[in-house]
């Protein structure tokens, strides 16, 4: 209670005195309220045209056709590149609208001299991303949540959660991030929320760029030096971290496996550029107020670090995009293979009887908080891993997947000039599992075999070409290798592959098959083997007359032909 009351006075005070020139809802409600999205953006537009010291673009319509905002600072479009970039989003879920007014407070002090920052860093904010969201404005599907009085909603216009559409891009919202993301190109990134799951004394836990999957030196750097100075400094600072607590039903006092994130989620769309991210994750049972200091606190400790390392995370960088432009083959997916063990401040789960039940319910006992270490599973190895090719090809009329890689604006690629026959080598879906209900508008994909095979094939001028000699090496081979958990045929757009367009009639198929069988012993050979291993196939004649087609040349090629081709 005492650091709460200290809380409320460090954001009470300047409201008794002259100090502040321009308060936000947050602060003239005494911690209470959010601001909405036009609040919001009024209140950056008039620290604009009263400082003249950040700027406020407007980069495109979101989904819900209103615009995406930047807010830069400094202000001036001259930069010194031997700087670093922190790009600092908020409101991906606008019921965890922390970042929205702990970022309004953080630039209304620096553009008003309450304290300032190096020359060698640039501030770009999202002040809010999912406008739709933040639109739709409630004050109960956050039931978890512990204010404020009214917040957005997770779903965005198209009832998409943004923090799973970074690879994707099925949203206006996605499509303008990779355009400011690629825009300012950042050293550093945060994506402020607010979490669910266990109970615990922390007011703020830390999702950090996996550091094994974010790899080279920067993971080495982030895991090693960079996150254990942030632990520190927060700690020192009256609030201690701990990594983001990943355990919804289950008591943390035994440990948990740490966030991976793949490239659908906002920390790993930046691993795939060299970017070191932090998801801050305020505790959902903690007063606003305070987690909204947690939230100002977290991104000023980010801040003094990054002025103070910046020589080092750009030499690191370059270090690992060299490497990255030289290695030969890249990890694909992972699997977790060690842990740490971290101090954890939690609370003792205790059991009574339930009032909306009458059974036995469990409920963390606040009177008995416990101070225990915990092992979490933060280390990753690689499962699979996948040679690069020198480019990828796309026939043009997959035109879906080649518009959501163009959206990265600095990737490179061709159009082939003539048409032209080349040796590639391509895949053959052999398998997969698909999601039984709909995850974020798509049947997702899981399990997937395929098997590469050498082929020549025949491309069209228009098709487009994609070298991997360029700075998007890796988003390339997670998109486009199809057996990539969030590869795009991951995500249906190469659904049209899985069903044939062609058929045919048994009682022609019979003396076509017939014909086939007998200028071709080896299909014979298995076909009668295939009889012999299997009475029940024996005694179908329908799945014998496919068995042929399937193994013959009548099958058509491009059934279950991935049509993204590799050249080696």
């Amino acid at each position: 209670m005492k650091a709460i009351l200290l809380v409320a006075a460090m954001f009470l005070l300047p409201l008794c005195g002259t100090a502040q020139k321009i308060l936000s809802p947050f602060e003239r409600s005494g911690g209470q309220s959010s601001a909405t999205y036009e609040e919001c953006i009024s209140f950056y537009k008039k620290l604009e045209a009263t400082t003249g010291k950040l700027r406020v673009d407007s980069t495109g319509l979101t989904d819900a056709g209103t615009p995406l905002y930047t807010v830069i600072f400094p202000a001036s479009k001259s930069w010194d590149t031997s700087g670093i970039t922190l790009l600092i989003n908020n409101g991906i879920h606008p019921g965890e609208p922390d970042g929205i007014d702990a970022s309004m407070m953080l630039l209304r002090d620096l553009v008003e001299g309450r304290y300032s920052i190096p020359g060698n860093l640039r501030l770009v904010f999202i002040p809010v991303y999912n406008v739709g969201g933040a639109l739709n404005r409630n004050n109960s599907t956050r039931v978890n949540q512990n204010g404020p009085l009214e917040y957005g909603f997770r779903g965005n216009a198209q009832n998409l959660d943004l923090n799973r559409d970074f690879i994707k891009n099925d949203s206006r919202n996605a499509r303008i991030f990779r355009q400011i993301f690629h825009r300012y190109d950042p050293e550093l990134f945060i994506d402020n929320h607010v979490s669910d799951g266990a109970d615990y004394q922390h007011t703020l836990t830390l999702l950090s760029s996996q550091y094994d999957k974010l790899g080279g030196s920067l993971g080495r750097y982030s895991r090693n030096i960079l996150d254990p100075q942030l632990y520190r400094n927060m700690k020192a600072a009256g609030w201690p971290m701990v990594p983001y607590v990943n355990v919804e039903d289950n008591i943390p006092d035994s440990g948990w496996v740490g966030f991976y994130d793949p490239p659908r989620y906002s920390s790993g769309y930046a691993a795939l550029f060299q970017c070191i991210a932090w998801v801050p994750e305020t505790h959902m049972l903690k007063p606003y107020l305070a987690r909204v200091a947690a939230t100002e606190t977290f991104m000023k400790q980010v801040i003094v670090l990054a002025a103070s390392e910046a020589s080092t995370i750009k030499k690191l960088r370059r270090q690992d995009r060299a490497a990255l432009l030289q290695s030969t083959r890249l990890p694909l997916t992972w699997y977790p293979s060690g842990r740490s063990m971290w101090p954890f401040l939690g609370y003792t789960a205790a059991y009574k009887k339930s009032e909306v039940t009458g059974l036995q319910r469990m409920y963390y006992d606040h009177t008995r908080p416990t101070k225990i270490m915990v092992p979490i599973t933060d280390h990753y190895q690689p499962k699979q891993w996948v040679s690069v090719p020198q480019a990828y090809i796309i026939p043009q009329g997959w035109h879906r997947v080649i518009s959501r890689l163009l959206e990265n604006r600095k990737l490179d690629y061709e159009l082939l000039d003539r048409d032209t026959s080349i040796a590639v080598v391509g895949y053959h879906i052999d398998s997969f599992q698909t999601l039984s209900k709909p995850y974020e508008g798509h049947y997702k994909h899981y399990k997937i075999a395929a098997t590469p095979n050498k082929q020549f094939m025949r491309f069209r001028k228009g098709d487009y070409l994609f070298p991997t000699q360029q700075l998007a090496r890796r988003f390339l081979v997670e998109s486009l290798e199809p057996t990539g958990e969030d590869s795009y045929f991951a995500w249906n757009f190469f659904d049209a592959i899985l069903q044939r367009k062609e058929g045919y009639s048994d009682y022609r198929w019979e003396d076509v098959a017939a014909e086939e069988l007998k200028h071709n012993p080896t299909l014979a050979n298995a076909l009668a083997k295939k009889r012999q291993q299997d009475p029940v196939f024996a005694k179908d004649a329908a799945a014998q007359l496919f068995f042929v087609y399937e193994h013959s040349r009548w099958m058509e090629p491009e059934f279950r032909r991935y049509p993204v081709f590799r050249l080696e």
